[in-house]
């Protein structure tokens, strides 16, 4: 958890994720096409990614990936950040935690 924790708050964004995952490429896509270039960490390319994933599902993340996080806090799955998205609360986010510019 104390990875997850220092990992998630050295960038404005980051993304949590696998390389083999379709919505876990979606959601980077969604954030790489609003200007943002968030921090990734494909777990299944990580020598403690079942570890970090167990760490995401006990804060809530189910399924484990993709995991977001904006500004160090705990955003959600995929899901979440969509909903996020289509309500227009994620460009506030990501300009709250000074991601993007505009």
């Amino acid at each position: 958890m104390d990875r997850i924790a220092k990992l998630a708050s050295q960038k404005a964004v980051v993304i949590f994720s696998k390389s083999s995952c379709g919505m876990s490429h979606a959601i980077k896509r969604l954030f790489y096409e609003q200007g943002v270039g968030p921090a990734i960490y494909e777990l299944d390319e990580d020598s403690r990614g079942k570890e970090m994933e167990w760490a995401l599902m006990r804060l809530g993340c189910n399924p484990s990936v993709p995991a977001v996080f904006i500004g160090g806090k705990f955003v959600g799955s995929a899901h979440i950040v969509m909903t996020l998205h289509l309500n227009g609360s994620l460009k506030r986010m990501l300009r709250d935690a000074g991601a993007l510019w505009l």
